[in-house]
């Protein structure tokens, strides 16, 4: 699966882990995610996220 970057804060989103504390579990792709999902860092939205290289 691939992973995605926050173009604001430059999390990575990385489906092998998910994002526990939003209880996304692990081996959720990016798109899979809820539309309301936001960055555990920062809070942008999902759509300020692109493929990380």
């Amino acid at each position: 699966m691939k992973k995605y970057v926050c173009d604001v804060c430059g999390y990575i989103y990385d489906p092998a882990v998910g994002d526990p504390d939003a209880k996304i579990a692990a081996g959720t792709s990016f798109e899979a995610l809820p539309d309301d999902w936001i960055c555990p860092v920062c809070g942008a939205d999902k759509g300020s996220f692109s493929l990380a290289d």
